[in-house]
């Protein structure tokens, strides 16, 4: 009798509930992100997308740190990551930086035109800032899209 009691199996444990994210979220991440520059704070973006895995300062252009730059897990995995940056004095949203799994300078200009001001980057990259819409592309010397940045 002993024995039989130590050879069952224990009963399966429900699996924690996946979480549930806004229809326009699941659609597009990047894009219901960026919907929330201006509005969203720190805590607005941990209770969607969870803690933090990183964080670094934001700094303006003479180099004075201005805000935060949070890297969260995108859990549509349509992306890398997302990294969120909010403003120091305001505590609001400003920035949305994703970080594309395969993109090319192609699909953007397919996806986006090619209505853009481009400079040269380090190391052979290039920075395209679109001049119709807020959105800057940073790509590598092969064409793959590094970052979109979205403000």
């Amino acid at each position: 009798m002993a024995v039989e009691a130590a050879i069952r199996p224990e009963p399966s444990r429900p699996s924690p509930p996946k979480p549930v994210y806004p229809p326009d979220f699941e659609r597009e991440s990047s894009l219901f992100c960026h919907k929330q520059i201006g509005q969203w704070t720190e805590d607005d973006a941990r209770s969607l997308l969870g803690q933090p895995l990183r964080q670094r300062p934001a700094y303006d252009d003479g180099k004075t740190v201005n805000g935060r730059i949070y890297a969260f897990a995108d859990p549509t995995s349509r992306y890398k990551e997302l990294e969120l940056d909010f403003d120091q004095k305001t505590g609001t949203l400003r920035t949305v930086f994703v970080y594309p799994r395969n993109m090319t300078w192609q699909e953007c200009r397919r996806l986006w035109g090619a209505k853009v001001a481009a400079a040269d980057a380090q190391q052979g990259r290039t920075f395209y800032s679109y001049l119709n819409r807020r959105l800057d592309v940073l790509v590598d010397a092969t064409g793959k899209v590094m970052s979109l940045g979205l403000y």
